[in-house]
């Protein structure tokens, strides 16, 4: 059956199911993953919603087959900026947000050297997932409570995503990058009125690299680029092909 655990907002998906209860776990799966934007029939996983039924996947594996979906690619990874797909990732997969810029950059840099799929089973292979959901809750909102071994500041960066049933998730600016970028705490502020929130593309980035130059002797320096926020995503691919390793990515100030 699928039960709502006690005192938690957690769904699981147990043994001898009915149909209804399955739908319900569907439904608030779908939900979480895709972050409250419209899924039309169409696009509904169909064959992964019978491989769940007939018990040939976990409530995890259905989590799998819609992260790595096209209509999740088409929604949050081809009209999203870099940091913003990463963030969402975190959200969607993990129910929380990312702690910091090293976490933001580690990512980045996954998918931009081991391709998409890679980036979305980190997020569901790393352990971390499996220690809060298992193979068969629902993954749900969690950065929203004091967690041992996570950041406090992650609690307010937590609530600037998860804004509540009516908000979505479609969009191009990621919401945390100065905060993650400069280190700061985040606001908890009302919701953006009129055309939405304002716009990340114009900030300018440094990213620190250590670059190891092969002779007579093997060195390592530190290199800095400055970048805008629309050449970042390219800017990080070319370092990685010429072999550099990323340090930092920090925002720069702006008088």
């Amino acid at each position: 059956m699928a039960l709502w655990l006690e005192d938690t907002d957690v769904l699981e998906l147990r043994p001898n199911f009915t149909e209804d209860e399955l739908q319900l776990v569907i439904r608030a799966t779908y939900k979480q993953v895709f972050g409250n934007a419209h899924l039309m029939e169409s696009q509904r996983l169909t064959t992964a919603e019978s491989l769940l039924r007939d018990g040939n996947i976990t409530v995890k594996g259905f989590v799998r087959a819609i992260a790595q979906s096209d209509a999740y690619r088409s929604l949050f990874f081809e009209t999203s900026s870099p940091y913003r797909f990463v963030e969402l990732n975190f959200k969607h997969l993990l129910g929380r947000a990312p702690q910091d810029q090293e976490e933001i950059a580690e990512h980045v840099v996954l998918y931009n050297e081991q391709g998409y799929a890679a980036e979305i089973n980190s997020y569901l292979d790393n352990g971390e997932y499996d220690a809060n959901f298992g193979e068969n809750l629902v993954p749900s909102v969690r950065g929203n409570k004091t967690q041992t071994g996570v950041k406090n500041v992650g609690f307010n960066r937590t609530f600037s995503l998860f804004r509540g049933d009516a908000t979505s998730d479609t969009g191009e600016s990621a919401s945390l990058i100065s905060d993650v970028a400069g280190n700061r705490g985040t606001k908890i502020v009302n919701p953006a009125r009129g055309s939405g929130a304002t716009s990340s593309t114009g900030k300018r980035f440094r990213i620190t690299v250590a670059k190891v130059t092969y002779g007579p002797r093997v060195t390592q320096s530190n290199h800095t680029f400055e970048v805008g926020y629309a050449q970042l995503s390219k800017k990080i691919q070319n370092i990685q092909k010429t072999g550099g390793k990323i340090l930092k990515i920090a925002e720069v100030a702006t008088a």
